[in-house]
């Protein structure tokens, strides 16, 4: 069985990247993986600085984090867009996970990307940065995303998607991802 590591880039409780990442963790599981959603917020990091590395190591929560994605097979990362490319928590995130030199977490891994967005985009162009950082990396993107413009609209009382063709295409999206682990 497949397992897939699943989480937004925001640590906002109410974040719409989050819910969506809920709900592609629930599709994995449906596709027959092993998914398990984590909240970035749970892996408090400071902002990167290599005087702090230097004089500090890679901070415990990198590398306990580090840890938990080694023991995955792929990725699922909802990614917010701010700014036209991704946001800082998840950039600061990788930047430091990428400094672990014990192992590799990320290199070697297939990470399938979707974004949220209250905007008429889906947070297309924060993807693309993120591609690009993840494919730096070792990791292997699926060239398939899932993207969600109107984010703040899409989801129902219940968290689910109110477009049943939207809960279609993550349904696609996941089921690649778990036949690329094949």
């Amino acid at each position: 069985m497949s397992r897939v590591l699943v989480f937004a880039g925001s640590a906002r409780q109410a974040s719409l990247n989050k819910q969506l990442a809920q709900l592609g963790a629930a599709a994995l599981t449906a596709a027959g993986a092993e998914a398990r959603f984590i909240d970035l917020g749970d892996y408090p990091m400071p902002i990167y600085h290599g005087d702090l590395e230097a004089a500090d190591g890679v901070p415990p929560k990198a590398i306990e984090l580090g840890r938990l994605i080694h023991e995955y097979d792929a990725l699922l990362i909802a990614s917010p867009e701010n700014n036209a490319s991704v946001s800082s928590l998840l950039k600061n995130t990788i930047d430091w996970l990428s400094r672990i030199r014990e192992f590799t977490p990320l290199e070697g891994k297939t990470a399938a990307l979707i974004a949220a967005s209250p905007g008429a985009f889906g947070g297309v162009r924060g993807l693309y940065h993120l591609r690009a950082i993840l494919n730096t990396l070792g990791v292997e993107v699926l060239a398939q995303q899932f993207l969600l413009p109107r984010a703040h609209q899409a989801f129902g009382a219940d968290g689910e998607f109110i477009d049943p063709k939207q809960a279609e295409q993550l349904a696609k999206l996941v089921q690649r991802l778990v036949q690329a682990l094949g």
